[in-house]
């Protein structure tokens, strides 16, 4: 790999602050930002960076998760009062950055874990604001696919008075331009991740596409139905084969991926998840609300209890929970102590109007869990 004189010294930059935005490289160059896109996209060819995140290739200090799927505006409206069907309701409306994939990335990167997103977004206001403040929460946007074909996916949530979710519509259209031709061009993304997780945003072949890279490389994938409509995309490719190392399906989406309604009950999550681990998924982890969860896996089956938590606002907690639990799996933590992380998360974030909470990190989910710095040990 032959690299030029300026190539050098801009990965030598990288090298020292690879957070660094171009424009903070350009000053330090005393360059313009499209010469040092033109340098990064060099880079990129002769293999000296992995994607245009600024991934180095040999920097395998830490874990690297990569996690693909939608990424939207959320507008979340709630209800003054117990909600009314059929009339108008006052109340309060909000607006706010959203999406599974992008929450969970968020997350991710507020606990500490590099991170990066692959999306679609419109090439409009609304696309340019979001991934605007979702690189400044720290994660690495830069091979997000931006469109002109479609608008920014937008989530519209309806809330009562005590933060539940009455009703919501997503608007995800711009996520059918993310495929798989997209996704070979952006391969270099996936390349060197210790895990990656996909979410129900994707469509059945661009999932596929996803799964055959990662199992290339021996990549373990999660996957978040997102919604029962979504789950039932996973399906099909189960039965071909193509199995994600862990899902976290709610209960009515652990029905999608079945084919069957499943009842509420330990005995029956138990069986299906069994369904689950013969079809090749070896991590099933069911989130039942209140109720906490259940985690199915190599080393038996969980069933851990939710944290009592003051509701405010459900969104988001799923997405938080997921993170948490990846967050600690990537410290060495085993699936059910990760999890234990996660219902600490999900708690932190109901308890906000928040869908992401800026000061969500490992210490305070040790915090709520009565937890030592260590992890793992409780207090005595």
């Amino acid at each position: 790999m032959i690299l030029t004189e300026r190539e050098r010294q801009l990965l030598a930059l990288i090298r020292e602050t690879p957070l660094a935005a171009p424009e903070e490289l350009a000053r330090r160059l005393g360059t313009s930002r499209a010469a040092v896109n033109v340098h990064v996209s060099s880079l990129v060819r002769k293999g000296a960076l992995l994607g245009r995140g600024y991934i180095l290739p040999a920097d395998h200090a830490a874990p690297r998760v990569v996690v693909v799927g939608g990424a939207n505006v959320d507008l979340k409206s709630r209800t003054s009062a117990p909600a009314q069907p059929g009339t108008s309701n006052p109340g309060v409306t909000e607006q706010s950055p959203g999406g599974v994939a992008r929450n969970v990335a968020e997350n991710l990167a507020r606990l500490g874990v590099s991170v990066s997103l692959l999306t679609a977004v419109g090439r409009d206001a609304l696309g340019e604001g979001l991934l605007a403040e979702t690189e400044a929460a720290g994660v690495d946007v830069s091979a997000s696919l931006r469109t002109a074909f479609a608008a920014t996916g937008t989530y519209t949530a309806v809330l009562d008075d005590r933060g539940e979710l009455v009703i919501a519509v997503s608007a995800m259209n711009v996520m059918e331009h993310l495929t798989r031709t997209a996704l070979r061009e952006r391969r270099a993304v996936l390349r060197g991740a210790a895990w990656v997780v996909v979410d129900g945003n994707l469509s059945a072949d661009t999932l596929a596409a996803v799964l055959e890279q990662c199992a290339e490389r021996n990549t373990p994938v999660i996957f978040e139905p997102v919604s029962v409509a979504k789950a039932g995309r996973l399906r099909p490719l189960l039965d071909a084969g193509l199995a994600p190392y862990a899902v976290t399906p709610n209960v009515a989406e652990l029905g999608a991926l079945l084919g069957r309604a499943v009842p509420d009950s330990l005995p029956e999550l138990e069986a299906a998840a069994r369904e689950l681990h013969a079809q090749g998924v070896a991590l099933v982890w069911v989130r039942r609300g209140g109720q906490g969860s259940l985690l199915s896996g190599p080393d038996g089956v969980h069933d851990l209890p939710a944290l009592s938590a003051e509701v405010v606002d459900v969104t988001g907690a799923g997405d938080a929970m997921l993170a948490a639990f990846l967050a600690a799996l990537c410290e060495g933590l085993t699936p059910p102590e990760a999890a234990r992380y996660g219902h600490a998360a999900a708690a932190l974030t109901v308890e906000s109007t928040l869908t992401a909470l800026p000061n969500l990190t490992l210490d305070a989910l040790r915090a709520r869990l009565n937890l030592r710095p260590d992890l793992s040990a409780p207090q005595g």
